[in-house]
């Protein structure tokens, strides 16, 4: 799988897929120089997780942080991709859950900020630890984009689009890569730079190009009839939308605002939208400063993270049918944390090459 995701990230085809504290000395366990270790932990959360709706969530990974390494832990939820990635990368901030792209950009401006784990896949393991990124559109409008029986991307040049964040690995990193290495290869596009995907307007690809902070952000932008197309992920709106027709991450298929959605959906209950580009990427982890989590923190915390306790704990992993909203939720029942190392992310780092 490892490898297929590298092929399908390279080439990212983006046709229809069917599938304020004192601090102490603490020495490193690995004979590294001393790390000066925080009284109190700093959790860094990027914009999608940082809402309201999300709080006991945070709170409850918090006190898996607190219980591992006997310090306090604080919470530093942000409106901006960049606040997270500099935060992480500066030491103000500890620890992080971030998208690969983002861990990419922390890890290129400091070394020290490593990995600690993140989510497997359905089958409890690295192999398919994916989640997707989506081209979706307004339900009714997907037959313009509709080829034999699949679907084709040729017709979002001239469309007002929405993109998450040009640090969002699924909604910007992975889909403008997609959308460069497709309209490459024609002759009217041979030119085509990621930059031209940024500023839209007459004479340029896409007619307007909106930003929408978060991933819930781009696909309101796509609801309330700003954007004709937008790029966001799967798992970052799961706890706003049921599939209403077709089969789940595959081109086609149509989903729409549940009830008792939370903002910002909470006044478009029952819009519906539909997939036209489906495309796995890696999931995203939890990372650290090394600078700031000594070699022993790091190890107390992976331990608890990959232990049973924390993959049995129903408020960090939601089971199935669960109607919380959380970050994490069952397919299978064998989801578990895992410790990965800098290098699973060479895929999403390649990409930039």
């Amino acid at each position: 799988m490892k490898k297929k995701m590298l092929t399908l990230m390279l080439s990212v085809s983006l046709v229809a897929v069917t599938a304020g504290c004192g601090t102490k000395a603490g020495e490193a366990q690995n004979g590294s120089a001393a790390v000066k270790t925080k009284d109190t932990i700093t959790i860094a959360w990027y914009p999608n997780e940082s809402g309201a709706e999300m709080k006991s969530a945070r709170e409850e990974i918090g006190k898996v942080v607190a219980a591992a390494t006997g310090k306090k832990v604080e919470h530093k939820t942000t409106t901006d991709y960049t606040i997270a990635i500099e935060a992480i990368a500066s030491g103000s901030a500890d620890i992080a859950y971030m998208g690969a792209q983002g861990y990419v950009e922390a890890n290129a401006k400091n070394k020290k900020v490593q990995p600690l784990v993140i989510p497997s896949g359905e089958s409890g393991t690295l192999e398919d630890a994916v989640y997707y990124s989506w081209l979706s559109v307004r339900k009714g409008e997907e037959e313009a984009y509709r080829n034999g029986s699949g679907y084709s991307i040729d017709n979002i040049a001239g469309k007002k689009f929405s993109f998450v964040s040009n640090s969002s690995t699924s909604g910007f990193k992975v889909p403008s890569a997609g959308i460069l290495n497709y309209f490459s290869k024609k002759d009217k596009y041979k030119n085509l730079t990621v930059d031209d995907l940024i500023l839209g307007g007459k004479d340029k690809f896409f007619g307007e190009v909106l930003f929408g902070g978060t991933h819930q952000g781009s696909a309101v932008n796509l609801l309330n009839g700003k954007a004709d197309v937008a790029a966001f992920c799967d798992t970052c709106v799961a706890n706003y939308i049921e599939l209403d027709s077709g089969n789940a991450n595959t081109a086609g298929a149509v989903y729409k605002i549940k009830q008792g959605a939370t903002e910002p959906f909470n006044t478009m209950v029952g819009k519906e939208f539909a997939l036209i580009s489906v495309t796995p990427v890696l999931n995203q982890p939890f990372v650290i400063n090394t600078g700031t989590i000594s070699e022993d923190d790091k190890k107390k915390l992976q331990d608890s993270f990959t232990s049973d306790s924390v993959t049995k704990n129903a408020q960090i992993i939601l089971p199935k049918d669960s109607k919380e909203v959380g970050m994490f939720k069952q397919k299978s029942g064998k989801e578990k944390f895992l410790t990965v190392d800098d290098g699973f992310f060479n895929p999403v780092r390649m990409l930039s090459n």
